[in-house]
């Protein structure tokens, strides 16, 4: 890319026109299985949208999910896959690999949270039905064998990493037998031969996932509505991408395990800062250590998804705080130089028409804003922010100075705008908040909803509970903890066509129709 060339960020109707969309997790949908997924309420909420004159629907990422940090969507053991528990049991019924008796003997599931092993050991349960099916069902199984000859590139590794552990009870890849930890040739070919019909499953829930995927993806482009995933900028220790890609994290070669960690230094919120615990890049080895190629296949496969990608941690790539692996804290970590622009530079054909948002909450310097507006991406403005001191708040909307922002009311890691108002903003900012709206805050969630709508930013994002109102309690994620997060679903009862008509009038009053 040439000096002063920007990386193109925006496709046909992403994020280059004036608009608005919606925050909910596909785990959140309704559904009579204990989590939301792929199938009927996924296309009849991007219906929902489609009434309420919405541009985008906002998630989560969509990896699989590991049980042992909680169900969180942002430390999965594979970047590239699908997570399983999305996977519709309706739509396996209709494609014939499962029958109506076996759905109508599901546990009785709460409409209001997700319960993740239950839903696993439910969901898996059936998942082996249909595969055990899958020979019977010639058309998919054609399909399911092209399937894996064409994603056989990053399918295999994943497939056998899934084998491999559950062969060892959860175990982490570097306590593995040390040939299996290293990847020695002889090692993996006999886990393979002797793994072959576990491999084979998971593939399997791989090709459903994605034809699935497939399915939602063409109704909503149908329905005009774009899609908005999240790309978390580091991925989990335990995952498939640092066991097959070994070179390209800051690993000790004799203990596998990191010399270095990622993380965020002390600030306000905590003392002692925040150590993540995810293996850093060798970013300083650039394109010859296989580091590009494997951002470039995270960046392809999220545009086979998706028509814009959140990068979470946006300011990882101008610098990172770069913490010692025998540290307990944050504390003692360092800044080191980002790849910044030469990265995007090389990514650029890999990102293609996926538009990109910046995740630049937080501390941001000087060089994050310039590498910012240098690749011309769209920053976060979020409302709850913009209160809590005098006029010269940068997340007051007066103070926005031009529209290439994402603006939101609050993001999965703020609690619900109402739960915020009533429990966490002091009485002065609810009294400016109150001033700033010409409200007397009966519907505080609504006040920030309008001015979301109302400013100047280009894109503005709504959580599903803000627009309905609701309290701390459903709330998706409390940083800092790693129990009764992301379990939060919205029952279909509060998806009504009222809902989608104040949303429409109010969306269409701020000029972000259709």
């Amino acid at each position: 890319m040439g000096a002063g060339r920007k990386v193109k960020t925006v496709k046909k109707n992403g994020l280059s026109e004036r608009g608005s969309g919606v925050l909910l997790h596909l785990t959140s949908l309704p559904g009579g299985y204990g989590v939301g997924d792929l199938g009927p309420a996924a296309t009849a909420f991007v219906d929902f949208l489609a009434a309420a004159g919405q541009r985008y629907w906002q998630f989560l990422p969509v990896g699989p999910v590991d049980m042992a940090a909680g169900g969180s969507p942002y430390m999965s053991p594979a970047a590239l896959a699908g997570n399983p528990l999305l996977i519709s049991l309706d739509l396996m019924l209709a494609d014939g690999l499962l029958n109506r008796a076996e759905l109508a003997g599901k546990p009785d599931f709460s409409e209001y949270q997700v319960h993740f092993p239950a839903v696993r050991a439910a969901k898996s349960a059936l998942l082996r039905r249909a595969w055990e099916r899958l020979p019977g069902q010639s058309r998919l199984r054609d399909e399911f064998i092209s399937f894996g000859a064409a994603e056989a590139d990053w399918l295999r590794d994943y497939a056998l990493f899934a084998a491999i552990r559950e062969q060892f009870h959860g175990a982490p890849w570097w306590e593995w037998p040390p040939a299996l930890a290293r990847r020695q040739e002889a090692a993996l070919a006999e886990a393979e031969a002797s793994l072959g019909e576990r491999i084979a499953y998971y593939q399997f829930e791989q090709f459903l996932f994605f034809r699935q995927w497939r399915r939602l993806r063409d109704h909503a482009r149908r329905q005009g509505v774009g899609l908005i995933g999240d790309l978390p900028i580091y991925v989990s220790l335990d995952s498939v991408d640092v066991w097959a890609h070994q070179t390209i994290f800051q690993l000790d070669p004799r203990s596998l395990r990191p010399t270095h960690v990622a993380g965020v230094p002390p600030d306000y919120f905590s003392k002692t800062g925040q150590r993540w615990g995810n293996p850093l890049y060798r970013w300083s080895e650039g394109e010859g250590g296989g580091l590009y190629a494997w951002w470039r296949r995270r960046f392809r496969q999220l545009g086979r998804l998706v028509d814009v990608a959140r990068i979470d941690h946006f300011r990882g790539f101008a610098a990172y705080w770069r913490v010692p692996a025998r540290e307990a804290t944050a504390v003692n970590g360092r800044w080191v130089r980002g790849p910044g622009r030469r990265f995007f530079a090389a990514m650029r054909e890999a990102i293609g028409d996926l538009a990109i948002i910046a995740e630049d909450l937080g501390v941001i310097t000087p060089e994050v804003v310039r590498l910012r507006e240098e690749l011309g991406f769209p920053g976060m403005k979020i409302l709850q922010f913009a209160f809590d001191s005098d006029a010269a708040n940068l997340y007051l909307p007066h103070n926005f100075g031009h529209d290439n922002w994402v603006v939101f009311t609050g993001t999965h890691d703020n609690n619900t705008t109402l739960g915020w108002y009533l429990e966490e903003a002091g009485e002065e900012a609810r009294r400016r908040l109150r001033r700033y709206a010409h409200s007397e805050a009966r519907e505080a969630h609504w006040d920030l909803i309008r001015l979301a709508l109302s400013s100047t930013a280009r894109t503005a994002i709504i959580p599903m509970q803000d627009l309905l109102g609701f309290g701390a309690d459903c709330r998706m994620n409390r940083p800092g903890t790693v129990t009764g997060n992301w379990g939060w679903r919205c029952a279909e009862r509060f998806l009504t066509g009222e809902l989608a008509q104040r949303l429409r009038e109010e969306t269409e009053f701020y000029g972000r129709g259709r």
